[in-house]
């Protein structure tokens, strides 16, 4: 059972603890208004994922700001997925690159996350482990935004401040999420007060 500690622990990005199988490829990021379609969208990756993994499958979750209802996003799902160990790629990788997911970056360091790439439709699937506390906090968060529509609007803004910017002085997509970092660490201060994760708290989010 994952503690409350870290489920409220932040960990800052670390360029240099994500080994890169697939170089990422420069690129623009669009954020678009919600797409009434990105359920279904949704529903056939999952397919694909489970058709591909069967029992392997502990967990599966549509999360990110596609899964949130009237946010605006990139048009791109994201999938959590939980295996029995994010770390044995033999029980997992072969299926899921065959049903058209190839693994891109691993981050040893971070919940030993995984994540694989799908072009069609597009996707980012994150693989865990059991009881990964970045996976509640993705479900924490897609839970609050769908039923706070101030820290929604919030949020998109900042979704597309940051892309503007990027637009503008035309830096790397790693910093899109950098920049709206501050907001997501507001929202979820109140989510962990909401939730009662408070006494847990160290100070890590910045809270307001």
């Amino acid at each position: 059972m994952v503690s409350a500690e870290e489920i409220v622990r932040q960990h800052p990005f670390d360029p240099d603890g994500v080994e890169w199988v697939v170089p990422p490829q420069p690129g623009d990021i669009t954020v678009v208004e919600y797409d009434p379609t990105w359920p279904a969208t949704y529903a056939l990756l999952a397919n694909r994922v489970r058709a591909a993994l069967g029992d392997d499958v502990l967990a599966l979750d549509h999360v990110g700001s596609t899964s949130v209802p009237g946010l605006a996003a990139k048009p791109i799902i994201d999938l959590d997925l939980t295996v029995a160990d994010s770390t044995d790629e033999s029980r997992y990788r072969p299926q899921l690159e065959a049903a058209g997911f190839t693994l891109v970056l691993r981050e040893r360091a971070w919940h030993q996350h995984r994540m694989h790439l799908a072009d069609e439709p597009r996707a980012h699937l994150h693989v865990w482990s059991p009881d990964c506390p970045e996976a509640v906090r993705h479900l924490l968060l897609r839970d609050w935004l769908r039923e706070h529509p101030e820290d929604r609007e919030a949020y998109a803004a900042a979704k597309k401040t940051a892309a503007d910017r990027l637009r503008q002085d035309g830096g790397p997509a790693i910093d899109y999420n950098e920049l709206k970092a501050p907001t997501i660490r507001e929202i979820l201060y109140r989510v962990f007060r909401a939730h009662g994760l408070l006494p847990a708290f160290r100070g890590d989010l910045g809270a307001p």
